[in-house]
């Protein structure tokens, strides 16, 4: 079971945590504001209250022994630095942190986080993804270019097999899964010479031009 600190308990900091959580991880949360601690406390493994700033606070409240540590602090540039710097030094395995602008990423980069995430413009990318096509369920960005990306199937390719189709010839996408939306179950091998059945939705994966081709 893989363990995780999550320093900073404001939206974005306490939907990560309360996810961890539920997709069963252990996780501390963290937050100087005790009334987000209370909040919070009966949903994660351990909440606790205080300066994250401060290496003897981490150092107390075992941070150093979790798998990974997310700063999910950005408005305060200072903190989130400062807090990045001491994980760094405490030795954590693995420092996720949550940065504002482009040069914060760097900051962030250079003092030691090994990634940096920028949540509201993946939010935004995700959204833009959805609202532009109707087809795009959902989508994991593998690339500036290419992702994998759960699509309603054509409706045209009903009864038809996926060696029939030739997908990959002629879209130059795979198909690495066929999920039925009513069980939810998901073909994670699905059988070339099997009719693909009206109404699946494909994972699939290629290169983002591709797959718009296939969308629109």
């Amino acid at each position: 079971m893989k363990s995780f600190a999550v320093i900073g308990l404001g939206r974005f900091g306490r939907s990560l945590a309360k996810k961890l959580a539920d997709l069963g991880a252990e996780v501390l949360a963290i937050d100087k504001n005790i009334t987000l601690v209370e909040d919070i406390g009966d949903q994660v493994t351990q909440a606790a209250s205080g300066d994250c700033t401060d290496e003897k606070v981490l150092r107390a409240l075992g941070v150093r022994n979790c798998d990974c540590a997310v700063v999910a602090i950005s408005e305060n540039i200072e903190a989130s630095i400062m807090i990045t710097s001491v994980l760094k030094s405490l030795g954590v395995r693995y420092i996720v942190s949550k940065a504002k602008s482009a040069l914060h990423a760097k900051v962030l980069k250079q003092i030691g986080a090994d990634r940096v995430v920028f949540p509201e413009a993946e939010f935004g990318e995700k959204l833009a993804q959805g609202l532009l096509s109707a087809n795009i369920l959902d989508f994991i960005e593998l690339s500036d270019k290419y992702s994998i990306m759960e699509i309603k199937m054509p409706s045209d390719w009903a009864g038809k097999t996926l060696a029939e189709l030739a997908v990959r010839k002629k879209y130059g996408i795979n198909i690495v899964a066929v999920k039925d939306p009513g069980s939810g179950y998901i073909d994670v091998s699905p059988n070339p010479a099997e009719p693909l059945v009206k109404d699946r939705l494909l994972i699939v994966i290629g290169a983002d031009s591709d797959i718009k081709k296939l969308t629109e």
